[in-house]
């Protein structure tokens, strides 16, 4: 895939853009985004799903991140009002999923990583 490097501007959900790299990033950049999408992968998750497996982040934190994700149009939020409790699933939307061979990568760099220079505490 070859990557056109010109000067130029790109206009995006109403923001100007320098690339589209700076569009990615927009939309999974930041410290938590690409995690909730990567657990997303695997299928929808209830919100004490997704927090118990993300162990540091905060409640606010997640909350307001998944309002983010699903305004850009990466996730979707399905209420289930039938019966009590009130049930909340969030899944990966077609644009979403189009992610999972990036983040799938980007994870699998991180792993190596974390193999060769960190360590893993369970």
């Amino acid at each position: 895939m070859d990557i056109e490097h010109k000067k130029r501007l790109i206009k995006y959900n109403d923001k100007l853009f320098s690339c589209t790299t700076s569009i990615a990033m927009e939309l999974i950049g930041g410290k938590w985004k690409s995690v909730i999408l990567i657990y997303l992968i695997d299928g929808k998750k209830r919100y004490n799903e997704l927090y118990k497996l993300i162990s540091t982040i905060t409640e606010r934190t997640l909350s307001l991140q998944l309002k983010k994700l699903e305004q850009d149009g990466l996730i979707t939020r399905r209420v289930y009002t039938k019966k009590p409790p009130l049930k909340v699933e969030y899944a990966l939307t077609p644009l979403g999923e189009t992610l999972a061979p990036v983040l799938t990568s980007i994870a699998q760099w991180g792993k190596t990583v974390a193999d060769e220079k960190g360590e893993i505490i369970e």
